[in-house]
C-alpha cells in the first residue's frame, strides 16, 4: 500500500497534524478547506461567500498539485456553521461546479476551525 502525501504553497498549510492531501489508488483525499489565503492564512472575508469560494480555490490548487482537477471530484462534503447559509453556499458552489455535478453532502456544524463559517473537503480521481 502506497499513500503520498500531497502539499502545495498554493493553499494553506494545514493547522494541524494532517497534510493538505492524500493520494492512494488513484484518487485524491483532499483535507478540509476553510476560506484562508494562502499567504497569510488569515481569513479572506467575513461572509460565507467569500470564504466558501477562497475554500473551493484551495481545493482547486490542492487537486492540481495531486495531478488531478475538479472535473475529476467524485464526492464532496459541505460543512457550514449555520444551516441558513445553504443557498449562499451552493450560488458559490456552482462557479466550481457548473457542468460536472459530484455526489455531496451538506452538514451544520457547531463550529469550525479557526472560527470559520464553511469547511469543504473532497475526494477525487488522479
Amino acid at each position: 500500500m502506497t499513500v503520498t502525501t500531497v502539499n502545495t504553497e498554493n493553499a494553506p498549510a494545514a493547522i494541524g497534524p494532517y497534510s493538505q492531501a492524500t493520494i492512494y489508488n488513484s484518487q485524491a483525499f483532499v483535507s478540509g478547506q476553510l476560506g484562508l489565503s494562502p499567504e497569510t492564512g488569515e481569513f479572506v472575508s467575513e461572509e460565507v461567500e467569500g470564504q466558501a469560494r477562497q475554500a473551493l480555490k484551495n481545493i482547486k490548487s490542492i487537486l492540481e498539485a495531486c495531478g488531478s482537477s475538479m472535473t475529476k471530484v467524485i464526492c464532496v462534503d459541505v460543512f457550514l456553521t449555520d444551516m441558513n447559509d445553504f443557498a449562499k453556499v451552493n450560488s458559490v458552489y456552482s462557479e466550481f461546479f457548473s457542468c460536472h455535478k459530484p455526489a455531496r453532502a451538506a452538514v451544520e456544524v457547531n463550529a469550525l476551525p479557526k472560527g470559520g463559517l464553511v469547511e469543504i473537503k473532497c475526494i477525487a480521481a488522479v
